[in-house]
């Protein structure tokens, strides 16, 4: 039966090594495809931009979207931690660049400003909270994706 049992432990462990390569494959693969399109996003907006003329603040916060996207991309790509503050900013930075172009349309106010303004605020104590608990509740400790803890500055996350 001793037989039987490490044939049955190798074979689990054949079984995770071959997982674990699909898995990280995919996530790899994944990563590159969403970083190339958040970095050929940014060089088309940025050449509509230059082929215009001129840069509204519209267009020069949806290229904080674009950066912001592309650094949340290499930090998960390096931590294998998505950062949730990284997506409350780009939040805060989309319902911003909302307003300006709802704003710079000369629409009457409406009790929708309110709301977008509201939505603003709320991310931003919501950014509070995050910070406040990551400072005060560090994890502690970040994996990449081979298992190895990897030293990361909590102020960072």
């Amino acid at each position: 039966m001793k037989w039987a049992d490490s044939s049955r432990n190798q074979m689990h462990k054949s079984a995770d090594a071959i997982g674990n390569l699909l898995v990280e494959g995919f996530h790899y693969l994944g990563l590159f495809a969403i970083g190339a399109i958040t970095a050929w996003a940014s060089v088309t907006a940025f050449l509509d931009m230059v082929s215009a003329g001129h840069a509204s603040v519209d267009s020069i916060l949806l290229l904080f979207i674009y950066l912001e996207l592309g650094a949340m991309v290499g930090i998960y790509f390096k931590t294998n931690h998505l950062p949730i503050r990284f997506l409350l900013y780009v939040a805060i930075t989309g319902l911003t660049r909302f307003l300006i172009g709802d704003v710079s349309q000369h629409k009457p106010p409406d009790i929708g400003l309110i709301y977008i303004c509201g939505g603003i605020f709320l991310l931003a104590l919501s950014i509070l909270a995050v910070r406040f608990a990551s400072h005060r509740f560090p994890s502690t400790k970040t994996i990449d994706a081979s298992g190895a803890e990897v030293k990361v500055n909590t102020s960072d996350l």
